[in-house]
């Protein structure tokens, strides 16, 4: 299965002045794979080291000196370590809180050396108040789930991929071919991009087994509480974890999930939820000016899930998105949105947490929504993900005429048109636009 980020490895791979690499993100969204595949690919040699499966790893990491650390790896495994020919994969980096610390000395003394560090929960051991992380010395790589280009193109459609992303091409894109990528919109929408999904799609064709997969996921994340929370909070976190499709869309309520919980303890969950990747908020900003993160309002933000598909496996939708003809109106636009700012992340550059932001306004007999804003060349623009025509998208021109914007865009399952000051962009054209 072909990655996007398979690129920025190996650019990584040929750079002289390379800092080892993290890679970060939700738990199996593919991390381990994509690594022992760039490794076998592009190497002579990969020294894996999985402290999780083999604890007894981390005594190789009591000195954090490359020359000691790397002696001890060849009687721990047998395995020597030979600059240019080698990469060392630390995974479940995070349960060796040692080994993030030796990447420092990595960086400083062995600088030839390829080295590699990922974990599922590697976002608590860089949290963590007794760890004390070496700045400047890693660089950093985001996994998410695949992307609907990448996912069209793990169903073979790589030629159709390459079309898409040629921008000019999304105004010639004939009817039929706008239903063959809405067809594919729609199954994405249900399958989405967990790896192991997608690969057993691809395999048997079965989305039985591939709801059995995702629900196997769910459950994951589930019993992955007890690693990050006390137990005294599980009962809490399930209720939030369970409630988030409902939310997707919409203001973040706390006192929606359990009026009887304490709003505190609420986002106490919300907030480890999101340190583990399983959720994104979205945060409100007064998109006046950039970054758009200095206009956030922090008590007013949505929230979308890691997943289109586990989005499906939770709530149970799957008949609902099969049989809705509008793709924007499935659970109430819910799953629309949510496969917006899904690729609005995806699409985001792999060397940075990504952020997501939406606008709102509250006057006197009047409010106002934008379901995102995004800098692009400069410039804020806002995205509107609907299923009704231009002129009804009044918060889209409430924005563009207080901000003095340019272009607004529309998102739907239309084809491609550009009536200024709207863009109507079709869903599977947001890559697209994003990269050109």
């Amino acid at each position: 299965m072909i990655r996007d980020i398979y690129k920025q490895l190996l650019e990584w791979k040929l750079d002289p002045e390379k800092k080892p690499l993290l890679i970060r993100g939700a738990r199996q969204t593919g991390k381990t794979y994509i690594v022992n595949e760039f490794g076998k690919n592009e190497f002579k040699q990969v020294i894996y080291i999985n402290f999780e499966r083999n604890p007894e790893y981390k005594e190789i990491f009591t000195s954090l000196m490359p020359s000691e650390i790397i002696e001890k790896i060849a009687l721990f495994t047998t395995q020597g370590a030979v600059a240019g020919n080698t990469l060392l994969f630390l995974d479940e980096i995070q349960d060796c809180p040692n080994a993030i610390i030796s990447l420092r000395y990595f960086y400083e003394e062995m600088p030839d050396l390829h080295v590699i560090g990922a974990g599922s929960l590697l976002e608590f051991a860089l949290l963590s108040e007794n760890f004390k992380m070496p700045v400047g010395r890693i660089q950093y790589l985001y996994l998410h789930p695949l992307s609907f280009g990448e996912f069209i193109e793990a169903l073979g459609e790589t030629e159709l991929r390459n079309y898409l992303n040629h921008y000019s091409n999304l105004n010639k894109i004939s009817q039929n071919l706008h239903i063959k990528l809405n067809k594919l919109i729609r199954k994405y929408f249900y399958i989405g991009g967990m790896p192991a999904v997608v690969k057993e799609y691809i395999r048997s064709q079965d989305i039985i087994k591939c709801q059995r997969i995702q629900q196997s996921i769910i459950d994951t994340y589930i019993d992955d509480f007890g690693k990050y929370a006390k137990a005294s909070k599980h009962n809490t976190m399930r209720k939030v974890f369970g409630t988030i499709p409902a939310m997707v869309g919409q203001k973040y309520v706390y006192a929606n999930v359990d009026r009887n919980i304490k709003s505190r303890e609420l986002k106490d969950s919300l907030d480890l939820l999101e340190t583990a990747g399983v959720i994104n908020r979205v945060k409100q900003t007064n998109g006046s000016g950039l970054p758009l993160s200095a206009g956030i309002n922090e008590s007013f933000f949505k929230v979308i899930f890691l997943d289109i598909g586990l989005f499906h496996a939770i709530s149970g939708i799957y008949s609902e998105t099969a049989r809705e003809k509008e793709l924007a109106a499935i659970f109430k636009g819910a799953v629309a949105e949510q496969f917006v700012g899904q690729e609005l992340i995806a699409n985001n550059s792999p060397f940075r947490k990504a952020e997501l932001f939406y606008w709102g306004r509250k006057a006197k007999n009047s409010t106002a929504e934008v379901d995102y804003l995004i800098e692009k060349e400069g410039r804020i623009m806002p995205i509107e993900v609907k299923s009704g025509t231009v002129a009804h998208m009044k918060s889209l021109h409430i924005f563009l005429e207080k901000y003095q914007s340019k272009t607004g865009i529309k998102i739907s399952q239309l084809q491609f048109n550009q009536k200024p000051p709207v863009l109507s962009i079709p869903f599977y054209g947001i890559e697209s636009f994003l990269k050109n």
